[in-house]
């Protein structure tokens, strides 16, 4: 899978393999396209951005020539008169596209902007910080709009610190906090949250004189920088504190699971992972929604076969890379029991022959691990119902990897299918459900759920994501296509 990073030093991988970007100028193309969120950079703002003040007389070709070699490592399977899909022109100049995944700066200011339960902030939080690996586009510092890009990122990363810090005093986190807010408050004595926020910790321990200090600190550092005296919110903490007025802090989550609604069914969902952290994020996500419950947790493979047996639940979130019996292994045994769940593969990129065998397996999608817990429950709640979630930066990697590969155990040529169901199964392949196809082909959703069943029946096959690998084996849909279809 190709993707890139700025949070640090600015590469593009494929495959977690580093590509060679040629030289800092050429790199500082990409970087601006980049930067520009997937919209498109006219050339001669490219050109006035990158020689500030002294471009060359032949700039135009220069920057005709970086984008082809940049081409060339994107894209290395392209045919020469092929048209590009990543770098890609776009009146009047040029744009990247790419999914959100696939690039950290955009993935990183998705995850700060969630809202939610604290829980969902707090993993929300920690997922966004663990994207950084060092000052964003510092190799291009010189140049205006990398820092001013660089400066938004600062700030959102400074938010983000400060949203984790809020969400896990809610949780009852405060001793494990304070000295991380100490060096935040330190490093940015003119934050508000900062100072408000470590004193809050500090209170919340019960060291109120340490909170007090606390704020009488920042108070001198406000005088002598900006010879103000503290912000009318901090004063009323501060009064508020030697008052003893300051709530009580709630209690963390019940872990015991909420009630649904009347006549909801509960969805019991086994969590497969041999990370303690992450199954402690997906416990804390399922223990703060309503309608799923957690049914128990397995740390390799063969634990998670056994909790399925024990357990009896309705969805398995499966690490596909786990000891002593991997993921996949896993996934066939599961699926070949009696009765069995549905399955749901985690993945932080995995192997493209382990994806792709999986999905021959019968489970139903897959979810990054840095994926939003929104994304997580749509996931859950899809394969309850025998839909089928899959990520879109898998997806399209899976199909870039094995569109057009032969397989003796795929189903025979679509012929056959009326003209309905082909369209319906080409926005199968696209990743679309029921509703959203309904939408497209304006169709009733239930009518759409007995074109999927009948597909499945003639098919021979059991599960939607196996459609989707049926439309690509058969060669009805081939990557990039973004589909034709005869009713529309």
């Amino acid at each position: 899978m190709l993707t890139f990073t700025a949070l640090g030093p600015f590469h593009a991988w494929s495959d977690g393999v580093p590509l060679d970007l040629g030289g800092q100028r050429q790199r500082a193309v990409l970087a601006r396209l980049l930067v520009a969120g997937g919209r498109a950079v006219p050339v001669h703002t490219l050109i006035d951005e990158l020689w500030p003040g002294d471009p060359p007389a032949q700039a135009l070709s220069t920057i005709q020539g970086y984008v082809s070699r940049l081409r060339r490592a994107l894209e290395p399977g392209r045919a020469p008169r092929e048209e590009a899909e990543v770098l890609v022109s776009a009146a009047p100049g040029y744009a990247l596209r790419a999914a959100t995944e696939q690039v950290d700066s955009w993935r990183f200011e998705s995850l700060v902007k969630t809202e939610g339960p604290p829980p969902q902030v707090w993993a929300a939080m920690e997922s966004a910080l663990g994207l950084w690996r060092g000052p964003a586009l510092a190799e291009f510092a010189e140049l205006t709009w990398a820092a001013t890009e660089a400066g938004r990122l600062e700030e959102l990363r400074l938010i983000a610190v400060e949203r984790r810090a809020d969400a896990g005093l809610t949780l009852g986190r405060a001793t494990s906090l304070v000295a991380d807010l100490e060096a935040h408050a330190s490093a940015h004595p003119l934050r508000e949250e900062a100072w408000r926020l470590l004193a809050l910790a500090l209170y919340r321990m019960g060291r109120q004189g340490d909170a007090l200090a606390a704020l009488r600190r920042a108070r001198a550092v406000w005088r002598d920088e900006l010879g103000l005296d503290l912000s009318a919110g901090l004063r009323r903490l501060e009064a508020d504190m030697l008052a003893q007025r300051l709530e009580e802090p709630p209690p963390p989550p019940s872990t015991t699971p909420a009630p649904a609604a009347a006549g909801e069914r509960v969805l019991r969902v086994l969590v497969a992972d041999d990370q303690a952290l992450v199954r402690a994020g997906l416990r804390a996500m399922l223990d703060s929604e309503d309608g799923v419950a957690l049914a128990g947790e397995a740390a390799n493979g063969e634990e998670a076969i056994a909790g399925v047996r024990e357990h009896r639940p309705d969805v398995v979130l499966l690490d596909i890379q786990m000891p002593h019996l991997d993921g996949l292994a896993a996934a066939r045994r599961i699926l070949a029991g009696e009765r069995p769940p549905k399955v749901v593969m985690m993945t932080t990129f995995g192997s493209d022959e382990n994806l792709y065998a999986a999905l021959r397996a019968g489970v139903s999608g897959f979810v990054l691990k840095t994926s939003a817990p929104e994304q997580f429950l749509a996931a859950i709640r899809a394969a309850a119902v025998g839909d089928a979630l899959i990520d879109p930066a898998v997806t399209t990697r899976l199909i870039s990897a094995f569109a057009g590969r032969t397989d003796p155990a795929s189903p025979p040529a679509l012929a056959g299918l009326s003209d309905a169901r082909l369209d319906v199964l080409k926005l199968v392949a696209r990743g679309l459900t029921n509703r959203q196809i309904g939408q497209t082909l304006a169709l009733p959703e239930e009518e759409v759920s007995v074109l999927v069943k009948s597909l499945l029946d003639h098919l021979g096959l059991f599960d939607r994501a196996q459609l989707v690998m049926a439309a690509y084996e058969s060669g009805l849909v081939t990557p990039g296509d973004k589909g034709h279809f005869s009713s529309l």
